[in-house]
C-alpha cells in the first residue's frame, strides 16, 4: 500500500479522499485546458446556428450559411446523370438484343444494371442472383423460366412486376386451392401429389400415382401441360425437373396443391427510369440463365 502523504509535504491541499490510504491532490485545472474546453463549447454553438443542426417537426433549423447535404448530393448525381445522359439514350434507343453486340453499351449495361440489381432486387433474388430455394423467389442464374428467360421477356417482367394490383399489365395467373376450395379432397390430392413426384422423377407410390394422373389429366393439365413440361404463358412451372419454387418433396407439394401458391412481384416502371430497367435486364440476362 502507498504511504500518506506527510503533512509537511503538501503543497497543495487533497480533495479529501482517501482510497487504500492513497489521497488526491486538488490541483486545479490547467489554465490552457480550460481555455480549450471554453472554445470547443462557443465553437458548437456557433456551429449550430451556422449548419443544420436541431430537429424539429417536419425539418432541422437550416442554419444561417443554408448548408444542405442533400443539395450536396443531388448536384453530384446531377452531374453523373449529365455525363451518362449520352450512353443513357443510347440504351434507351438500342433494340434490346442488340445491347449485348455494342461493347461500349454492354459495359455500361453491366455495371449499371449491378447496381441497380444490388438496390433493388438483392432482397428477394439474393446478392448472387440465386434467389432462396423453397421460399418462392426464383433463381435467376438457371434457365428455368416461369415467364421465359429472352431479354424481352425479362424486361416485360421487370417492367410490369408479377401478380401485382399497380399494373394493369402485370403478367397474372392464378393457381386454384384445390384443397381450401374443396375441389380435391385429401384422397384426391395425395394421388395427384403422387402423380407430380413420378413425373419428376422421385419416389412415389405407383398404384396412387397412377389414380393420380387421372386427377392431373381434368384438373392440373390445362395449366402445366399433360407431359408437365409447364406453360411460360401462364407462368406454370415444369414439374419434370428438380426445380422447385416452393420445394418438391412430399409435404411442399401437398401444402401447394392444397393452398395454392400466389406469389408477387412489384412492377418497376414507377421507380425505375427505362434506362435502368434496361440495364438490369441485360445484367439479369447475362449471369448465365438468360436465354
Amino acid at each position: 500500500m502507498a504511504k500518506p502523504i506527510k503533512k509537511e509535504q503538501r503543497q497543495v491541499e487533497t480533495t479529501g479522499h482517501s482510497w487504500d490510504g492513497i489521497e488526491e491532490y486538488n490541483n486545479p485545472l490547467p489554465r490552457w485546458w480550460v481555455w480549450v474546453f471554453y472554445a470547443t463549447i462557443v465553437w458548437g454553438i456557433g456551429y449550430t446556428i451556422a449548419y443544420p443542426a436541431w430537429p424539429l417537426i417536419t425539418q432541422a433549423t437550416p442554419g444561417l450559411l443554408g448548408a444542405s447535404t442533400r443539395a450536396d448530393v443531388a448536384v453530384e448525381i446531377g452531374a453523373v446523370d449529365a455525363a451518362n445522359a449520352a450512353i443513357k439514350e443510347k440504351l434507351v434507343a438500342a433494340d434490346l438484343t442488340a445491347i449485348g453486340a455494342d461493347p461500349e453499351l454492354a459495359a455500361y449495361a453491366e455495371r449499371a444494371g449491378a447496381a441497380v440489381f444490388r438496390t433493388n432486387c438483392t432482397t428477394c433474388h439474393g446478392s448472387g442472383a440465386a434467389g432462396f430455394e423453397g421460399k418462392g423467389y426464383p433463381n435467376l442464374l438457371d434457365d428455368d423460366w416461369l415467364w421465359g428467360g429472352t431479354m424481352e421477356d425479362i424486361h416485360l417482367t421487370i417492367t410490369h412486376g408479377i401478380r401485382n394490383t399497380t399494373d394493369p399489365d402485370a403478367r397474372y395467373s392464378e393457381m386454384p386451392k384445390f384443397g381450401l376450395d374443396g375441389i380435391l379432397d385429401e384422397t384426391q390430392i395425395a394421388q395427384v401429389t403422387e402423380h407430380v413426384l413420378a413425373i419428376s422423377g422421385q419416389g412415389h407410390d405407383a398404384a396412387l400415382a397412377a389414380e393420380g394422373a387421372v386427377l392431373y389429366a381434368d384438373n392440373c393439365a390445362a395449366c402445366h401441360m399433360e407431359d408437365g413440361s409447364g406453360d411460360r404463358t401462364q407462368g406454370a412451372p415444369r414439374l419434370t425437373d428438380e426445380i422447385w419454387l416452393y420445394g418438391g418433396s412430399r409435404e411442399k407439394i401437398i401444402e401447394t396443391v392444397t393452398k395454392a401458391r400466389f406469389g408477387v412481384m412489384p412492377n418497376w416502371n414507377e421507380r425505375l427510369s427505362e434506362d435502368e430497367i434496361r440495364a438490369v435486364s441485360f445484367y439479369v440476362h447475362s449471369r448465365g440463365g438468360g436465354e
